[in-house]
């Protein structure tokens, strides 16, 4: 009867942590398909019979996992049988079990006093005492396991591990050399060797050696893995992946955390069909794997399938309808489909179910703001800033907001309030400096644009926004060329960029450096109204009149409200454009365009 009690103890000892007890979990069962049978080596006498009893009484409560009464009846059987070494390792597996890191060492080093104990059952107790932090004492009870029986290459391996753990690695090569002097094709020997060679930095031995350990044993789970994370650390991603794959085909089809792992490695590469495949493959097994089911959405939102990701975001929401973070997925979906209704409603509901979710204020805000809805943007971007100040996209938005409402006062003191609580945010400054211009505020403007610089020296848009404000008001030439011309450096294809330094060219008096920029700039940007007024510019400084005035003329269609080029198109002896055939249409297809908007608002 003991014999068959003893076989549940290996499963204990061989739960914990290959670090913590210096054995993974599958140090005895990886030679063979059945647990270990352990024969005692004593004759128990009649009196054991009692002893004997209490210990059937104590392992089947503890295969209620009644832990309380198994060590009950442990203690009982010792008053009968002080020294059975069966019933002292049970208990030292029970309290290392339960984290009692004390008693489990003190029953292992009873369980292990006396001579002639076997082999197996003092590697176990190895074991438990390497994971008691008594690594020293380990390798003791190691040694004698080899002494009994020299020819078992578990105990050299176990004792190759521990000497790993102790930063020995060459004794630990050794050991584990030995062991596979006795057992050639063991995959734990071959494994830790493995685990050796990392550790001495060899890992072309390692790759050899985990190999070895798969092709002796393809189930072996635990090369695999090792195997993928060694290649993963050397960006051989392709090889980790390989690796995973064969894991699931050999070992364990089934295996959750492998497969999302293997999801993992193909998004990191972009390989996004790779990603579906294998999640797909998860949600075929799992229906109602919902996790599953949103990384297919996110990867179908990545790849720009948004009706796709929007099926299986609402699959997930009819399942999941208070997850928050999911709808607030779906409404961006909805907005890059231009269903703005829904999106409007997908943001609502959340607010419904949570008014304190910044998140959807934030984007409904944002929305309504894209939407020319003014207004509204600002109710939400409002909470967004109260529910959360320090955050600095809503002041930026709320900011914005009030600039197209021309309500440039509100839009400073947004700014302002985002720049007291994100001092050093280079947006936020920009911006404020953009709102000071419109209440002319200049030196103000450069106040903020030079902060803006001073965070972040390559922000684009201040260098730009700086350069022009000099430039359109004649002062600091030459700055307004550096400005602008490292504004182009870093975006040259931004029209708009290179407009401000050929304006920059012609208040320098550079004409045909100003009149090279600005063309260019037309070729980017096509209509823009300042544009060709710039152009028309150049070309009235060159003398050439005719195409000063084509400039104009398309300047005003563009723009036919630009009352200031009207007259100076008058004062330049251009005629009246106001009695022009392509204004008058120009300012019809404007009206036409302002009453269908008037109505909708």
């Amino acid at each position: 009867m003991l014999v068959l009690m003893r076989i549940g103890i290996s499963g204990l000892l061989l739960s914990c942590s290959i670090t913590a007890c210096a054995f993974p979990p599958t140090l005895e069962s990886s030679t063979s398909s059945s647990l270990p049978q352990i024969k005692p080596k004593h004759v128990l006498r009649h009196p054991d019979s009692i002893a004997t009893y209490h210990f059937m009484l104590g392992y089947q409560a503890e295969l209620s996992q009644d832990i309380e009464t198994a060590l009950r009846e442990y203690r009982t059987a010792l008053e009968t049988d002080p020294h059975s070494s069966d019933v002292k390792s049970r208990m030292a597996g029970i309290y290392f079990g339960m984290g009692d890191l004390s008693n489990a060492a003190q029953y292992a080093e009873e369980a292990g006093e006396g001579t002639g104990q076997d082999p197996r059952l003092m590697t176990q107790m190895a074991g438990i005492l390497a994971g008691t932090g008594k690594p020293d004492r380990a390798l003791v009870f190691l040694d004698r396991a080899i002494e009994y029986e020299p020819e078992r290459a578990e105990s050299y391996f176990s004792k190759s591990i521990i000497l790993l753990n102790l930063k020995r690695p060459v004794e630990a090569e050794q050991a584990v050399k030995q062991g596979l002097h006795y057992a050639q094709d063991s995959p734990l020997g071959h494994y830790y060797l493995g685990r050796i060679s990392l550790e001495a930095d060899n890992p072309e031995q390692a790759v050899a050696s985990f190999e070895r350990a798969i092709s002796a044993n393809p189930s072996f789970e635990p090369a695999y893995l090792a195997l993928s994370t060694l290649y993963e650390s050397r960006e051989e991603k392709d090889k980790a992946i390989g690796v995973l794959q064969r894991y699931l085909r050999h070992v364990n089809p089934r295996n959750k955390e492998v497969r999302q792992h293997l999801v993992q490695l193909y998004i990191s590469m972009k390989n996004y069909t790779g990603g579906l495949t294998e999640l797909e493959k998860m949600v075929k097994d799992d229906p109602t794997d919902l996790d599953a089911q949103l990384r297919i959405a996110l990867i179908h939102g990545e790849n720009k399938e948004f009706r796709k990701a929007i099926e299986r975001l609402t699959v997930i929401l009819q399942a999941r309808p208070n997850e928050l973070k999911i709808r607030e997925y779906l409404g961006y979906l909805y907005e890059e489909v231009k269903e703005f209704p829904n999106a409007i409603d997908a943001y609502t509901t959340n607010m419904q179910l949570d008014p304190l979710f910044i998140e959807s204020h934030l984007h409904l805000g944002a929305l309504q703001y894209r939407l020319k809805n003014y207004q509204e943007a600002t109710i939400h971007l409002s909470e967004a800033v109260r529910l959360n100040p320090k955050q600095p996209e809503p002041h930026i938005v709320l900011g914005l907001s009030y600039l197209q409402s021309d309500q440039f006062q509100k839009a400073s003191e947004a700014f302002e309030a985002g720049v007291l609580h994100n001092p050093k945010n280079a947006d936020l400054h920009f911006n404020l400096g953009t709102a000071y211009d419109k209440l002319d505020r200049f030196e103000d403007v450069v106040r903020s644009m030079e902060t803006a610089l001073s965070l972040n020296p390559e922000h684009a848009d201040a260098l730009n926004y700086l350069g022009y404000s000099y430039a359109d008001r004649g002062i600091n030439i030459d700055e307004a060329l550096s400005l602008t011309k490292q504004a182009v450096a870093l975006k040259p294809e931004n029209g708009y960029y290179v407009d401000s330094l050929g304006w920059a060219f012609y208040k320098s008096g550079m004409l045909v450096e100003a009149l090279r920029e600005i063309q260019k700039a037309v070729a980017l940007v096509g209509d823009d109204p300042v544009i060709y007024e710039h152009l028309g510019e150049i070309y009235l400084r060159q003398k050439k009149m005719t195409d000063a005035r084509e400039a104009w003329m398309h300047s005003l269609e563009l723009d036919p409200s630009n009352e200031k080029l009207a007259q100076r198109f008058r004062d330049q002896g251009m005629g009246d454009p106001s009695k022009e055939d392509r204004i008058r249409k120009a300012k019809r297809r404007v009206s036409d365009k302002i009453q269908p908007e008037q109505t909708l608002q």
